[in-house]
């Protein structure tokens, strides 16, 4: 039973890899983004300094447990990815978020894991160590978990989802089942446990943005002009003294477009009066109606 539980932990573990692979690209359109604009405006680097702290802490774990290189080689490409996302984000951030970010890596990647490392390795011997840290390893895993909150929080606060990018959010809640798995198949609660939360937290995600996503495309459409605004402009120039008329509010422009349909189906007839003292008179048709007409007036 044994053998075939570690079958299935390595199974699990290499597609724990795979989808971990795909979570920590997924940010790639976010920081195309910023590229384009050449702005942070909007986006946090939180999430990318807890992932990379996370990261370093896990290959820490690893090499003090045995049966682990699948966390080693997941790790390894996570700490070497969340190096150049938020040395990005530094490059374009502007100076307050600058040294937000350089203090929280000053907190938490040289202080808080060279304190961990020290503490651990003075203080607890074998086993013993691989427990304490595996301990703190649940902890900050929960970190990087929760971390999205403050962009959920954005959502709700903004009523717009522009900031939270969906893609992330369906491979975290993909990863938190597999690697759960891939805790329980190998006995290790360090591991299971805190994807429990993030599969919770995935979920809430992705309903957030469904919500809100809806409402949003539901106020673009209100706010849209009518169709046939697209493809009229309307100039009001008086050429003479040279001067512009005062601007047409929207209900008006919309009176104008409802009129010049009116008139383009022929459901009204206008005489035109231009440069001329008097405006001529409709032409009357001889049709039978028409007659009738006039001999009732003789």
């Amino acid at each position: 039973m044994s053998g075939i539980s570690g079958h299935w932990a390595f199974a699990f573990g290499v597609l724990g890899n795979i989808v971990s692979f795909i979570v920590f690209l997924s940010p790639l359109p976010t920081f195309y983004k910023i590229y384009k604009k050449k702005s942070t405006d909007g986006y946090q680097s939180i999430p990318y300094v807890v992932a990379l702290f996370s990261s370093m802490l896990w290959i820490y774990y690893a090499f003090l447990k045995t049966n682990t290189t699948l966390l080693i080689t997941i790790n390894s490409f996570g700490v070497f990815i969340e190096t150049i996302y938020v040395g990005f984000y530094l490059s374009y951030a502007p100076k307050k978020s600058r040294v937000q970010t350089i203090k929280m890596l000053l907190l938490f990647v040289v202080g808080g894991f060279g304190a961990i490392v020290l503490v651990t390795e003075f203080l607890f011997k074998g086993a013993v160590r691989g427990q304490v840290v595996g301990w703190i390893c649940l902890i900050f895993s929960l970190c990087v978990f929760v971390a999205p909150l403050g962009i959920v929080r954005q959502v709700i606060k903004t009523k717009s989802v522009e900031y939270m990018p969906l893609l992330l959010s369906i491979f975290l809640t993909l990863s938190a089942v597999v690697w759960f798995f891939y805790g329980l198949l190998l006995k290790d609660i360090n591991i299971a446990i805190p994807n429990v939360m993030g599969f919770i937290l995935g979920i809430l995600q992705m309903v957030l943005y469904v919500i809100y996503n809806k409402k949003e495309k539901a106020i673009l459409k209100e706010q849209k002009l009518p169709e046939k605004l697209q493809n009229h402009m309307i100039i009001s120039i008086d050429e003479k003294n040279n001067k512009n008329f005062p601007e047409l509010t929207e209900e008006q422009i919309i009176d104008i477009v409802k009129l010049g349909s009116l008139i383009s189906s022929g459901k009204i007839h206008i005489a035109s009066c231009l440069h001329d003292a008097a405006c001529a008179s409709p032409k009357i048709e001889n049709t039978p109606n028409n007659l009738q007409t006039v001999e009732a007036k003789n």
